[in-house]
């Protein structure tokens, strides 16, 4: 360590290195001490563009690796940002960084500057000090994975190994500056890889100051602020290729030019990912992300089969379905008159008219739907817990195991240091807390857009009620028969529960954008402490946000429509004032209805997420870079290219995860309704992979490498949507499926014993009598279709169990709705019990860490204990030497 710095155990004037008179980039002549001699210069007029490589990712001597990009455009008006871009870039060089400008008459556009950055070997060992970068000091001497049996099947997905594994197994060390003799330093110019080098140089950027020496105002201090007040236009480290062409430049990895051709292309989608490099290249934060998603895609190929056999089972048992066919049958079905589905405009109809939705029903509700229910709830533990042992392996693999929160923790947001100002001591902890007034706007601004989600879909509820009113009115002598291919299976139930599930989504989308940036404005206010935090909180808040606005509809569906409907001549209207009825279930159930508002929600999302996610960035860049196109080769630079791609945001991997745990959300808490949700959830995780790949290595600008030794504050999320899933599942079953009902009718209610359904279509209709109806109730003239006489039909049937008319107890429950009643409360009760103990015995049984890690972590700490105590014995010995030999002298 040099005698002009050390190391302080927390940051210290915004930065973990106390100088020996002001602290990093202050303004002060003293910084790290950095020599260019060995690196001459040349004149920029000296250096001939077109003799130098378009992949060129160094500077112009050919030896110093650039290692940030910083771009700005000189206004004329702009003397302030000049002044600021003055002091911050002297301020950068008295912190140890090197320079060199790319003058704007150099430039494919002619007005941008562009500004490099490389940082010496003395600024990057004093800051891998500081944040305990892991390097390694001897090679890996543990045995290699064994041989796994059959292993030869798995060829096709394998990728070449050099492509698998980049770089040699070692075990590893936190960085020391002052024992280099202990790492495997071959050269310092490669020691550190490059996005371990942009690390570095973009935490110096982040709390480097733009202040004068003699300014009152000491926050103006680290490039997002720059960026944020347009001093400079973009500040990124550089791609080290073209994506679709190795770099010619003999000293360039053309890493990214690798991860594109085994990697990024869709035709890959059949391999397995190169993770190792996905991390050298990027960083584990994002590679974490890849593993997660790849890993995620893969457990979904088991929930997908298991749910396409459910969904075929469904198919294939058509003929069994005796209620289907006494609905669509004209002696049964074609003989019972239903009674109104709305006020006035809603006339009496046939139960065979909807023999259709009777059969689609069928295909997703049935003894397969309960199956699915309780195997979904052990594959989704299945699922959680064997990714934290992969999680662990990938810890122990990429240097994570002692990478805690605690370390993090010393790492303050520039945000924070700046801006947190009005702070008060707790008493009890005494830590400096925020004022209790942010924390009471914070909750109430949540309740307040989560009120707006829930009026939204209210608002959709009263479409649905005064929609269906007018599609039954319209279609009561079934005009849309005429349509071809689908004309017959158009009904008011199923129009109204398409539009609506349209037009649902479209307010999703809409609300989508508002509370993103409420969220990060809600966040932005506390004022978090450190990165971490703030990645937590913008989590749990923006994951509320996007709960209820997708799932909302789809609770509505399950669990509310056609539960507070009341009976003929006593019906519930909504808020109770108002003349719109509560919605009825259709004789074949909800649960058709929450399929079709599932695929319309869950298929849209993601088709939607796509176009965002590949199409935008492409159209983007191919209109940004349309003038450099018909540049030569050799005026189009590195920087230039990197420059004209979309930037990757700080919270982009955010997004990503967001997405990917919404459709987490619908596979798992609505999948009874639906079998095929994991099969559409894995066909669009497979393009995916894939679009995110080619997006990050051929749209975006390289990312500012970050570690995460796990997925954050994900993991308890989906561990909390695992669990309400096995209850959201038990209650679908229950009440919005018509599976207990029938089994009821089933061992109870079935004549003469036979185990039959044979009569449950009219044992499931309770008889109302017509002139019972008030006029407010009753079908308006010519509502009712011509074959409806009055006169001749007395009686109207409704979908409950209550008893006839003239009956000592009319229209109150039967004895059997109770039975049912008691058999669905008992089956959730049952079904979550069996589905909790199977959870916590697996989660038991399988370890978090596999054993084979926990020894090679002991093996590793071993040995750097082992190695230390070497190193410190041969270093005293040394000393001891050297000063026995002067003293003889």
């Amino acid at each position: 360590m040099s005698d002009r710095s050390r190391l302080t155990g927390k940051i210290g004037d915004e930065t973990l290195i106390e100088m020996s008179q002001n602290s990093l980039c202050d303004g002060d002549n003293n910084g790290f001490p950095h020599d260019t001699d060995d690196y001459p210069q040349p004149d920029p007029s000296e250096v001939d563009k077109h003799q130098q490589s378009k992949d060129s990712v160094f500077f112009r001597d050919g030896k110093r690796r650039i290692d940030f990009i910083l771009s700005y455009v000189d206004d004329r008006d702009g003397e302030r940002k000049q002044e600021r871009r003055k002091e911050y870039e002297a301020n950068l060089q008295k912190a140890g960084l090197e320079l060199e400008t790319e003058d704007q008459s150099e430039s494919d556009d002619g007005k941008t500057y562009y500004v490099k950055i490389h940082t010496p070997w003395d600024v990057l060992a004093t800051y891998a000090d500081v944040l305990k970068i892991k390097v390694p000091f001897k090679a890996n001497d543990i045995p290699a994975h064994k041989d796994i049996p059959m292993n030869w099947l798995f060829t096709p997905f394998r990728l070449p190994n050099h492509i698998m594994n980049p770089e040699p197994d070692y075990f590893t060390s936190p960085f020391n500056k002052e024992k280099i003799d202990f790492f495997l330093i071959d050269d310092k110019e490669t020691f550190f890889p490059p996005s371990v080098r942009n690390r570095i140089v973009y935490y110096i950027l982040a709390r480097c100051a733009y202040y004068k020496e003699d300014s009152d105002d000491k926050n103006k201090k680290g490039i997002k602020r720059l960026l944020n007040n347009g001093t400079y236009g973009a500040a990124f480290p550089l791609h080290d290729s073209r994506y679709w062409k190795a770099s010619r430049d003999p000293n360039s990895e053309s890493e990214r030019f690798s991860l594109y051709k085994h990697w990024a292309r869709f035709f890959s989608f059949f391999k397995e990912q190169p993770l190792n490099l996905i991390r050298k290249y990027y960083g584990e934060k994002i590679g974490i992300y890849f593993a997660w998603l790849g890993f995620y895609t893969e457990m979904l190929f088991f929930a997908a089969v298991v749910g396409l056999i459910c969904f075929l089972y469904g198919l294939f048992t058509f003929d069994d379905n005796v209620w289907s066919k006494e609905i669509c049958s004209e002696e049964i079905g074609g003989n019972i008159i239903m009674c109104p589905l709305c006020d006035k405009t809603c006339g009496y109809w046939k139960l065979n008219s909807t023999c259709n939705s009777s059969w689609q029903s069928h295909m997703f509700d049935n003894v397969g739907t309960v199956f699915f229910a309780i195997f979904m709830g052990i594959w989704v533990t299945l699922f959680l817990e064997f990714w934290k042992r992969r999680q662990a392996r990938l810890e122990y693999e990429w240097d994570l195991v002692d990478f805690e929160e605690e370390q993090q923790q010393l790492q303050l947001r520039p945000e924070y240091e700046i801006k947190c100002t009005s702070r008060r001591l707790n008493r009890v902890t005494q830590v400096l807390v925020l004022p209790s007034l942010t924390c009471i706007i914070t909750l109430a601004t949540v309740i307040f857009w989560i009120s707006l989600i829930i009026a939204c879909i209210i608002g959709v509820i009263a479409y649905r009620l005064a929609v269906y009113a007018a599609f039954a009115s319209i279609m009561k002598d079934s005009p849309t028969n005429n349509i071809h291919m689908v004309g017959s299976l158009i009904t008011p139930q199923l129009a109204t529960s398409v539009t609506a599930s349209c037009i649902n989504f479209v307010i999703i989308m809409i609300l989508n954008v508002m509370y993103e940036r409420v969220a990060i404005w809600i966040t932005d206010m506390e004022i978090p402490k450190t990165h971490l935090e703030y990645e937590n909180k913008l989590t749990v808040k923006m994951f509320l946000f996007q709960f209820v606005n997708y799932y909302s509809s789809c609770f509505y569906v399950a669990f509310f429509k056609g539960k507070f409907v009341g009976r003929p001549g006593d019906y519930i209207y909504m808020f109770g004032w108002s003349k719109l009825r509560n919605e009825e279930c259709d004789p074949g159930g909800c649960l058709i209805e929450l399929t079709t508002q599932l695929v319309i929600v869950m298929a849209g999302k993601q088709v939607w997420g796509n176009i965002q996610e590949a199409l935008v960035p492409w159209l983007l860049n191919w209109w940004g870079s349309r003038k450099a196109r018909s540049h030569p080769e050799s005026l189009y630079s590195r920087w230039e290219q990197d420059h004209d791609l979309q930037n990757f945001s700080h919270l982009g991997l955010f997004y990503e995860y967001l997405e990917m745990v919404i459709q987490f959300g619908f596979i798992t808490l609505f999948v009874a309704s639906f079998p095929l949700a994991p099969l559409l959830a894995l066909l669009n995780n497979i393009i995916e992979v894939r679009v995110d790949a080619w997006k990050f290595t051929t749209q975006f600008r390289r990312p500012v490498a970050a570690k995460a030794h796990s997925i954050g504050a994900w993991q308890e999320i989906l561990n909390g949507v695992a669990v309400f899933s096995v209850v959201t599942n038990a209650f679908i079953v229950a009440f919005t499926s018509d599976m207990i009902p029938r089994l009821v009718y089933m061992y109870a209610y079935s004549p003469d014993n036979d185990l039959s359904m044979k009569g449950y279509i009219n044992n499931s209709l309770s008889v109302f009598n017509i002139s019972g109806f008030s006029e407010d109730n009753r079908p308006d003239d010519g509502e009712s279709p011509e074959w409806f006489n009055s006169s001749v039909i007395t009686t109207c049937r409704y979908r409950d169990y209550r008893y006839p008319p003239g009956h000592e107890k009319q229209y109150t429950h039967t004895m059997q709705f109770w039975h049912i009643l008691a058999a669905k409360l008992a089956f959730i009760i049952i079904m979550e019990h069996v589905v909790f103990m199977v959870k916590f015995f697996v989660a038991w049984m399988i370890p978090d860490v596999p054993a084979e890690v926990k020894a090679r972590v002991k093996r590793e700490r071993y040995l750097i204990q082992e190695y230390l105590h070497n190193y410190e014995n041969i270093i005293q010995n040394t000393s001891f030497k050297t000063h026995h030999s002067k003293h003889i002298i």
